[in-house]
């Protein structure tokens, strides 16, 4: 499995972006696909995610502010990001759980200005 994740970019404080992450390969293998992100010094977290069955979770961060969806046939799942804040900026990556392995495909980076 190959994830291209892209969509990020400069944006004020109060903006929205919306990241994408192609799957390509054995997609039929997925789980579930998340997006994380990490920020310069600290660990990666979990930002959202999408299971098969298209239930979604949230850090509470981000809770009401970012919806992540998924479209089937473009093997797509997106992250729409509403009232950005600057705690919101870092490299975000998307991420693919197989039954057996995890993906990462290359992160994006966001950056949210005050």
């Amino acid at each position: 499995v190959q994830l291209q994740a892209s969509g990020g970019g400069l944006v004020q404080a109060g903006g929205s972006l919306r990241l994408s992450c192609v799957a390509s390969g054995s997609t039929s293998s997925i789980n579930a696909i998340g997006w994380f992100r990490q920020a310069p010094g600290k660990a990666r977290e979990l930002v959202a995610g999408i299971s098969s069955g298209g239930s979604t979770n949230y850090a509470e961060s981000v809770k009401g502010r970012f919806t992540i969806s998924r479209d089937n046939a473009k093997s797509t799942v997106y992250l729409q990001m509403n009232s950005l804040k600057p705690e919101d900026t870092a490299l975000y990556y998307c991420n693919a759980d197989s039954p057996i392995l995890t993906y990462w495909g290359q992160g994006t980076l966001v950056t949210v200005s005050s």
